[in-house]
């Protein structure tokens, strides 16, 4: 189906309570509700992702946890703690750390200060350490670091925004669309990173992807949206094996 080589399903005992519970959350942009009664978990240690169709409601329920927009119904709860209606600077202050879709990169400032400022909310007692494991998971950060980011290539860029979100050393790392628009190759390298992360460090991740294929072979587990409602659940290999998924997110192209 793909050049690419499938990631292997990790593989993973769940601790009982979720580190992030969404229960029946409804957002609305103006008068039209994009989310509709969304239920939701990602235990501690576990990659878990969500998958649908282009506009399917996966971006905003991904903001919707960071506060913006916000939950007009429902719970989201973070450790117990429903964080729903907190201000964002407050739900990024608890450890969690997002590389949002597009990126969103500080492009006039180089490659060291983008992710200097991913350490804000903790302080640079670990940034030499930190900054050292970052240009070994991505080595080209490390030769372009004194680059300014707007130069950067999309697949670097999409690089910098990763290890700005894992400089904030989060216990949750949200990541909407980490794939869009990059090269196979790149994808694979980024998906790796990911996977490496969660086997060595135990980090949770919550993943956001229309690349269905990859999403799928690297999560524990997955969600699929559909017109802003929860229409599927299970294992990665799970969904993998459904027609239904197969029919729609891996046929023609979507590898």
């Amino acid at each position: 189906m793909s050049t690419i080589a499938p990631l292997t399903t990790p593989t993973l005992e769940a601790t009982s309570r979720p580190l992030l519970s969404i229960r029946g959350v409804e957002t609305f942009y103006g008068k039209i509700q994009a989310l509709k009664g969304v239920d939701l978990d990602v235990h501690e240690g576990e990659i878990v992702t969500l998958i649908g169709a282009n506009g399917a409601g996966k971006s905003t329920l991904m903001m919707t946890i960071c506060g913006n927009p916000r939950a007009r119904a429902g719970q989201i709860l973070y450790d117990g703690e429903d964080i729903a209606q907190l201000p964002t600077h407050s739900i990024m202050s608890r450890r969690i750390a997002q590389s949002p879709e597009g990126r969103r990169i500080f492009g006039r400032m180089t490659v060291l200060e983008n992710l200097q400022m991913g350490t804000t909310l903790v302080g640079q007692e670990h940034f030499d350490s930190d900054l050292k494991r970052m240009f070994e998971m991505f080595p080209r950060l490390s030769e372009r670091a004194s680059q300014r980011a707007g130069t950067l290539s999309g697949g670097e860029q999409q690089m910098l925004a990763i290890a700005r979100a894992l400089m904030g050393r989060p216990r949750l790392l949200l990541l909407d669309e980490p794939s869009l628009g990059l090269a196979p190759i790149i994808v694979k390298q980024i998906f790796e990173v990911i996977r490496e992360l969660n086997r060595t460090e135990g980090l949770t991740v919550f993943l956001v992807e229309q690349n269905a294929f990859h999403a799928l072979r690297l999560a524990h587990r997955g969600y699929v949206m559909v017109n802003g409602r929860i229409t599927m659940k299970g294992t990665g290999r799970e969904l993998l094996a459904r027609e239904e998924v197969r029919s729609a997110y891996l046929e023609g192209g979507h590898h």
